[in-house]
C-alpha cells in the first residue's frame, strides 16, 4: 500500500507545483481539501488525479471541497440547527470573495482558487444564493417539483466544479450538458440511496411515481421487494440512463484538456446506474456500486485516449 501512497502524493506535490501554489500554508490548505475529498469521494478524486492537467487538480479539489462542505452544512441536524450554520458559512464565504482573505483553511484556498480562475466567482455567488432549497427539501410531489430542485441546488453545487471544466465564456450548450449530467447523477442518487434516504425521512422519489405504480411509503420503509418498487426503481434509473446518454455531449463541450474526465464521470454514472438497475428493489437495503474492473477499465481507457490525443498536438 505504500507505494500507491508514495505515488497519489508525489503525484499531488507535482501538481501544486504545476499550479504554482509554493508558499507553505496555502500548500497545507490545499492537502487539507484533498485528504477530505480522497476520503468522501475516492473514484471521482482517482478520475481527476488521473485525467486532469496537473495543474488543474488542486482547484478542482477545492470547487469539490467546498460543495461537500455545503452539503453537510445542509443536511446534519435539526432544520433550525443547519440554518444557522449555513448563514454563518454564507457570511464567511463572502467575506472571502470580497477580502481575498480568511482564517478557515478551506477559503483561503478557495480564495486563491477564484484568484487563478476568476470565471469560478460567479458560480460560487449563484450557488450562495441559492442553496437553502436544500433547507426546505422534504420530499417531491411530482416532476416538476424534482427539475425546480434541480435547477435550484443540484446544478448550481455541480456548477463549482463545472465551471472550471468547461469554456471561460458564458456557454448556453455547455451549461445545458452539465444540467443534462447532473439530472441523470441526482435522481441516480436519489434511487441508489433510498436505503439511506428513508432512514432520514426524506425520499428524492416524487410522490407521484409511488402512486403510478401503486406504491405507499410504508411498502419502502418495510423494505418489501413488491413488484411495484421494482418499478419504481427501473422507471427513475431509466430517467437517469436517458440524461446521462444525453450528458455525454460534454466530451465535445468541455475544455479539451477537461473531456477526459467529463467522458468518465459520465461512463461511471451510467456504469453506476446499471449496477443499480441489477440491484432492483434490494436498493430498499443498500446502495449499489458500479464493477470495480469496470470501473478501472473506464478510467484508464480515458487515461489512454487522453495522451493519444496529447501527442497529435501540434508542438
Amino acid at each position: 500500500m505504500r507505494p500507491a501512497y508514495d505515488r497519489d502524493m508525489n503525484a499531488w506535490q507535482e501538481s501544486l507545483d504545476s499550479a504554482g501554489i509554493r508558499e507553505p500554508e496555502l500548500r497545507g490548505d490545499y492537502d487539507a481539501q484533498r485528504r477530505l475529498v480522497s476520503r468522501f469521494r475516492r473514484t471521482s478524486y482517482l478520475a481527476a488525479q488521473m485525467l486532469l492537467p496537473r495543474p488543474m487538480l488542486p482547484h478542482v479539489v477545492v470547487a469539490t471541497a467546498v460543495m461537500h462542505h455545503g452539503d453537510n452544512l445542509l443536511d446534519t441536524g435539526p432544520k433550525a440547527q443547519r440554518a444557522a450554520a449555513w448563514a454563518s458559512w454564507e457570511e464567511q464565504v463572502r467575506r472571502a470573495l470580497e477580502t481575498g482573505v480568511s482564517g478557515d483553511p478551506l477559503l483561503r484556498a478557495l480564495a486563491h482558487t477564484i484568484a487563478a480562475y476568476p470565471r469560478l466567482r460567479r458560480p460560487v455567488e449563484e450557488y450562495l444564493s441559492t442553496a437553502t432549497a436544500e433547507l426546505e427539501f422534504t420530499g417531491f410531489l411530482d416532476e416538476a417539483d424534482y427539475q425546480a430542485y434541480v435547477d435550484a441546488y443540484s446544478l448550481p453545487a455541480f456548477m463549482l466544479v463545472g465551471a472550471l471544466l468547461g469554456p471561460e465564456t458564458d456557454d448556453g450548450p455547455y451549461r445545458a450538458a452539465c444540467r443534462e449530467f447532473i439530472d441523470g447523477s441526482q435522481r441516480l442518487d436519489f434511487v441508489n440511496d433510498i436505503a439511506e434516504d428513508l432512514r432520514e425521512g426524506q425520499l428524492g422519489i416524487p410522490g407521484e411515481i409511488l402512486r403510478r405504480f401503486s406504491v405507499t411509503l410504508d411498502d419502502l420503509a418495510a423494505g418489501r421487494e413488491a413488484p411495484g418498487v421494482r418499478e419504481v426503481v427501473g422507471h427513475q434509473i431509466s430517467q437517469a440512463r436517458t440524461a446521462l446518454q444525453t450528458a455525454r455531449k460534454l466530451t465535445a463541450l468541455a475544455l479539451a484538456p477537461c473531456r477526459p474526465l467529463m467522458g468518465a464521470l459520465v461512463e461511471v454514472e451510467l456504469l453506476t446506474a446499471d449496477a443499480a438497475l441489477a440491484r432492483g428493489a434490494k436498493l430498499l437495503r443498500g446502495s449499489a456500486r458500479p464493477p470495480l474492473v469496470r470501473t478501472l477499465r473506464v478510467l484508464l481507457g480515458a487515461r489512454r485516449n487522453a495522451r493519444i490525443g496529447r501527442s497529435y498536438l501540434p508542438s
